[in-house]
């Protein structure tokens, strides 16, 4: 992949390939709205681009004219080839744009309301901000990045072939030599900044499109789309403006200017350096430093050689830190000064380490038990966690949750690691509690004679238990006293009646009481069972 010559090409590419990165830390919502903030911004750069290469085209136009100029009209319908195809290009891209966002909001076929979160009336945010389902199965499973490669591939052998061949066939009338012909197709291919690079291969990914657009949210894709139609659209100035050059017909035309910001990142730690290059949107190399002003919350820099202003201050509170930024442009041709502002927030927030029961402040032995684990400020690649005592076992279940099981009732410790961070938090281990025991729904009083009968045993109950537990009956006693006669008892070694002791309850009637005591029930993780509650029901 060539290196985009033009500062702000260069700008853009490094701002977006940083956010790019700051996906795989665990990025904040903020970070998440800066790819859209970024988005926006380079849309308007292209917009600013747009304008531009208009004003270019005109003044080329009126320029030939001239009958001096004349032998320079086979650059117009070269130029205009350029331009239709970058346009139908940018539809494309575009109408790529309406269906993810569609396919991540409501599905009605357009944008509009419904995929949006509205508040007072107004479009707050995207419903499918984060959504990476969408852009996966669109992207990837659905063909639709390898549309999208085939088409950038097509887009660009089509700009070239239009540069190409009007330098090769009219070079000669234009005052070209050969030589500096040759050097005009070789330069202007091997800068074009539309092309699809090669950096997923000796990766995991299966192709480029996988390598682009796999579980990357809508947040990311779009101005990942974006920067796409940017490097069109720099192809597209770039082979304009250089035919134009050839009859000394390129313009330089001053729309707006608005400062354009690339952090490092967009969440530091206090006592960090925030370090980010601020410099102007539709920046120009025809453009001398000494006539750009950039003004970052009240403090006046002079670009760089680049366009760029460095721009560093430590973190020292926590919390959001809005810079206030202006960039005044003066015009090399008409002395005019242009003025833009806009603003950057970033956040800076403290190491720190959270550990969490995903459903109660201790564990139970036999079952699952959840918990979750966040490091604010800590790249998730570095976050380790561990488990001492209470003989348990630990398994990640996700990107920050993992399931502990317990077998001995004793003190357990989840530690954990992360960058220069340790920390552990200790939870309590208990058996799962004491099950009910019941007859159907009821654990004693009054009960008709033939509900009794319908019952085949007792039923173990764990009540307000969030686990998904159950324990069994292991055993219990059965004893009938009928009316005026003596007890008759059955010893059952299961929940559900043997033969004896259904022989005992079906002979229930009326004024007889029954007892079940001696009752047993064993819980997920018990060595053996254990005795729960009696039960006496009266037959009626």
């Amino acid at each position: 992949m060539s290196i985009p010559k033009e500062p702000r090409q260069l700008m853009i590419n490094l701002m977006y390939l940083v956010l790019t990165a700051l996906l795989a830390l665990n990025v904040s919502a903020e970070v998440m709205n800066a790819f859209l903030s970024i988005d926006k911004s380079l849309s308007t750069t292209n917009a600013n681009t747009n304008k531009s290469l208009d004003a270019t085209v005109e003044g080329l136009n009126n320029l030939l004219k001239e009958d001096a100029k004349r032998k320079y009209r086979p650059l117009q319908p070269a130029i205009e080839k350029i331009r239709s195809e970058v346009k139908g290009f940018s539809a494309y891209m575009e109408d790529i744009k309406v269906k993810l966002i569609d396919n991540s909001g409501d599905k009605d076929g357009v944008v509009s309301d419904g995929d949006y979160v509205m508040k007072n009336g107004k479009r707050k945010k995207l419903k499918g901000l984060k959504n990476k389902d969408v852009t996966t199965r669109l992207m990837v499973i659905d063909g639709m990045g390898d549309e999208i490669e085939a088409k950038i591939q097509s887009t660009r052998t089509n700009i070239v072939k239009a540069y190409k061949d009007v330098i090769t066939d009219h070079g000669k009338t234009f005052g070209l030599k050969p030589e500096e012909i040759k050097k005009k197709v070789a330069d202007f291919e091997n800068n074009l900044t539309l092309s699809v690079t090669e950096d997923w291969k000796g990766t995991d990914k299966v192709s480029w499109s996988d390598f682009k657009f796999r579980q990357m949210p809508v947040a990311a894709v779009l101005p990942t789309l974006t920067q796409i139609i940017t490097d069109a659209k720099n192809a597209e100035s770039a082979g304009v403006n250089s035919l134009a050059e050839l009859s000394g017909g390129r313009v330089v035309e001053f729309n707006q200017f608005f400062p354009v910001i690339s952090a490092e990142k967009g969440y530091v730690i206090k006592g960090e350096q925030f370090k980010a290059d601020v410099s102007v949107g539709t920046y120009s190399d025809q453009i001398n430093p000494s006539d750009v002003t950039i003004t970052i919350n009240g403090q006046s820099k002079r670009p760089n050689k680049d366009g760029k202003v460095q721009f560093t201050e430590k973190a020292t509170k926590l919390g959001k830190r809005t810079l206030k930024l202006t960039a005044a442009v003066k015009n090399p041709l008409t002395g005019e000064t242009s003025r833009g502002n806009s603003e950057f927030t970033y956040e800076v927030g403290e190491r720190s380490v959270a550990v969490s029961a995903d459903k109660m402040n201790v564990f139970y032995i036999g079952v699952d038990n959840p918990i979750s684990v966040s490091a604010a400020g800590v790249n998730s690649n570095d976050l380790k966690v561990s488990l001492s005592g209470g003989g348990g076992q630990l398994k990640k279940s996700g990107s920050n949750s993992w399931n502990i099981t317990v077998t001995r009732p004793e003190p357990c410790k989840i530690n954990v690691s992360a960058g220069p961070l340790k920390d552990s938090k200790e939870f309590r281990v208990k058996r799962i509690p004491d099950p009910i025991a019941r007859l159907g729904k009821k654990q004693d009083g009054a009960m008709g004679n033939g509900e009794f009968k319908a019952q085949q045993g007792l039923i173990a109950w764990l009540d307000n238990f969030d686990f998904d537990a159950k324990c069994r009956i292991q055993g219990f006693t059965v004893v009938r006293v009928p009316k005026r006669e003596d007890p008759i008892e059955s010893i059952n070694p299961s929940g559900t009646y043997n033969a004896k002791s259904k022989r005992i309850v079906n002979a229930a009637k009326p004024g007889d009481t029954y007892f079940f005591r001696d009752v047993k029930a064993r819980c997920p993780g018990d060595s053996a069972g254990r005795k729960i509650n009696s039960m006496v029901f009266n037959i009626r």
